[in-house]
């Protein structure tokens, strides 16, 4: 019975997939229109940013529905696809959940953030004002 359940709901994303992508696709928000300075300064900021996320979790989804919306360069690792992106979630954050948003700072200490509201908050805290 545990495999036929585990059929079901794997037909049932691949079917899905493609809705929930060009659903995303035609909603997606425009970005924040900063000066150049402005824009490159945000930039250099986000280059220690590296969101590990499925392509089609809603949850992810919405995360990077608020990277767009705030014009942000964040480098987005795929750990639904790429084995290596999803051990370095587990070995660095201790769970394979996304969305998780990393963040290493000056000194290089890694900070792993998860749940796609704190995510969000964060985003907004540190870049909606730049």
């Amino acid at each position: 019975m545990k495999p036929l359940i585990r059929l079901f709901f794997r037909t049932l994303r691949l079917i899905l997939t493609p809705f929930m992508l060009l659903g995303y696709w035609l909603t997606r928000p425009k970005g924040i229109v900063r000066p150049g300075a402005a824009q490159q300064a945000v930039d250099a900021r986000t280059r220690s940013l590296a969101l590990y996320h499925f392509p089609t979790c809603p949850f992810c989804l919405k995360t990077r529905r608020t990277i767009q919306r705030l014009s942000l360069q964040i480098e987005l690792r795929d750990a639904q696809h790429d084995a290596g992106h999803r051990d370095a979630l587990i070995a660095g954050g201790g769970k394979p959940q996304v969305p998780c948003l990393l963040i290493t700072d000056a000194q290089g200490k890694q900070t792993w953030l998860y749940e796609s509201d704190a995510i969000n908050a964060y985003l907004n805290r540190e870049f909606a004002a730049a």
